[in-house]
């Protein structure tokens, strides 16, 4: 088994890359490594697999190069939340992962998001959540992701609903102030928070919004969003697409996938069926 191995050494968890291509040549794996501006190299490279290490930001990317390489991508999930990793079960000690990343044999094909062309796995929003994940920023190397909970809370207090206007496939969903909207595909964040509804193999995006409204009910939602039910919650609007458009003030910050960036409106649309991850 040949793998080309991209570590981020930024990670919230980060092990040290010379670590992690050890146990993978202890898994069996023949390893070259690379550094992170190199994913499209590395999966180019003629190896078996792309192996990457790093957290949920790192995926969109990651995807996107093992797609356009056709090769398969394993996750070393050494982030702070590693949102999708918990989600789909996958081993979160770096041990264990580097033996399924060498030895595993299922794939699974996925979904990928893409934000204006720009490649998401997970989710994109505006509102609440991108407010949390800047506060959470300062607690991350102390806390872990339990700095995502810390972040909410503050935003909670804080932030202010987002004018905008959500489109699914020519209809309109929503137009009004909202505290949240979630354009998922896996529908993972926020460190244990998800849309349940959202399929990363279903060819379709899930587009939730939570109205504005008391900030007293942001409790209740929030309680949604953990037990995985926030498009199903009193309030809150859902609907599924191809394709979306979400119109915001310009320069709006969005959280993509975890990162931070500031976009404005956006065209969202899903590349069914892109690539292949190593699950089991």
């Amino acid at each position: 088994m040949r793998v080309a191995l991209v570590a981020n050494p930024e990670s919230g968890l980060a092990t040290n890359r010379a670590e992690l291509e050890q146990e993978l040549r202890r898994a069996g794996a023949e390893v070259t490594c690379f550094d992170l501006e190199q994913l499209e190299q590395a999966a180019a490279c003629g190896v078996d697999r792309l192996v990457v290490a790093g957290g949920d930001g790192m995926l969109g990317p990651a995807l996107e190069a093992a797609r356009s390489a056709d090769v398969p991508l394993a996750l070393l999930p050494t982030g702070t939340a590693n949102d999708f990793a918990r989600g789909m079960g996958l081993p979160l000690e770096y041990l264990a992962a580097c033996r399924l990343a060498v030895q595993g044999e299922r794939l699974k094909v996925l979904d990928l998001g893409r934000m204006d062309g720009r490649p998401f796995l997970n989710t994109a929003s505006v509102g609440l959540s991108v407010h949390a994940a800047g506060r959470a920023v300062p607690l991350k190397k102390l806390i872990g992701r339990f700095a995502y909970m810390f972040g909410a809370l503050r935003a909670g207090f804080t932030a202010s609903p987002v004018p905008c206007r959500v489109v699914c496939d020519g209809d309109e969903l929503f137009a009004g102030k909202a505290w949240q909207v979630i354009i998922a595909n896996s529908g993972r964040f926020g460190a244990g928070s998800s849309v349940e509804e959202a399929d990363p193999a279903d060819g379709l995006l899930d587009a939730t919004v939570v109205p504005a409204g008391p900030r007293v009910r942001l409790p209740s939602y929030a309680y949604a969003m953990r037990r995985g039910r926030i498009a199903s919650s009193g309030g809150a609007r859902h609907g599924r697409g191809r394709r979306v458009r979400l119109e915001v003030p310009r320069e709006e910050p969005y959280n993509v996938d975890g990162e931070v960036v500031c976009h404005g409106s956006a065209d969202f649309r899903v590349e069914r069926a892109a690539a292949r991850m190593v699950v089991g």
